[in-house]
């Protein structure tokens, strides 16, 4: 059973401290995770959708609707015809880095981790959380666009739970690490494959579906306070 370890942190199956140069790598999700929004709903806002969309994703995110494909698919499609100019005013005036986010990311970058950002949200905007933070490596869909407008479709296979679990194993592998040296931070059901597959588990504002499966889940605060269960030192 988790135990509250501080107020607004909880942790399960082990006894803290531990090290954070016990591990190799971190792998985060970006939307509601590393950012402070979920990135199709923001840019369903600006072609007036964003109540259609966003009840697709509140359902996927608590697992409720299992298909994370479908589910995307299902969502792009209300966004065919918006033009690609869009994606840019979601970054400039709605997407910020969470609280912690940074801290987070100087803190395992300083104990040697490889860092990896993997997202079944758009490249337009992992690219650039990836550049912003530094990032090793980001992983996420690409978005169609012909003629300066989005399709509604992506371009090749749909990043899900288990591409995001098989990202997370092959970046040990070229690490030559195992993937109890990975820690994994999520907020939704699709985040469950790769968190099940890391050695450290943490759920940030999660669904209590990922906050109960996590070995560690953040209530309150900022993704820094991972830093009061693992320490720098």
């Amino acid at each position: 059973m988790p135990t509250e370890f501080a107020p607004g942190l909880t942790v399960q199956i082990f006894t803290p401290p531990l090290s954070l140069r016990a591990f190799k790598l971190i792998a985060f999700d970006m939307d509601s995770t590393l950012i402070n929004i979920e990135c199709i709903d923001e840019i369903a806002a600006v072609a007036n959708k964003k109540a259609e969309v966003a009840a697709i994703t509140e359902a996927a995110m608590r697992g409720e609707i299992t298909d994370f494909k479908d589910s995307l698919r299902r969502r792009l499609a209300l966004l065919q015809g918006l033009p690609a100019e869009a994606l840019q005013q979601v970054y400039d005036e709605r997407l910020q880095l969470n609280p912690g986010a940074e801290a987070l990311v100087k803190a395992a970058q300083a104990a040697g981790l490889a860092t990896l950002l993997v997202s079944g949200g758009f490249t337009f905007f992992a690219d650039r959380v990836k550049a912003r933070l530094g990032l090793d490596h980001a992983k996420s869909n690409e978005l169609e666009i012909v003629d300066g407008r989005l399709t509604g479709r992506v371009l090749g296979d749909i990043v899900d739970g288990e591409e995001k679990k098989r990202q997370l194993l092959a970046m040990c592998e070229r690490l030559g690490c195992s993937p109890l040296e990975a820690i994994a931070v999520g907020d939704g059901a699709n985040d469950l494959p790769m968190m099940s597959a890391a050695g450290l588990s943490v759920a940030y504002h999660a669904k209590p579906k990922v906050r109960e499966q996590a070995m560690v889940a953040i209530h309150e605060g900022g993704l820094d306070r991972l830093l009061e269960v693992v320490h720098v030192g």
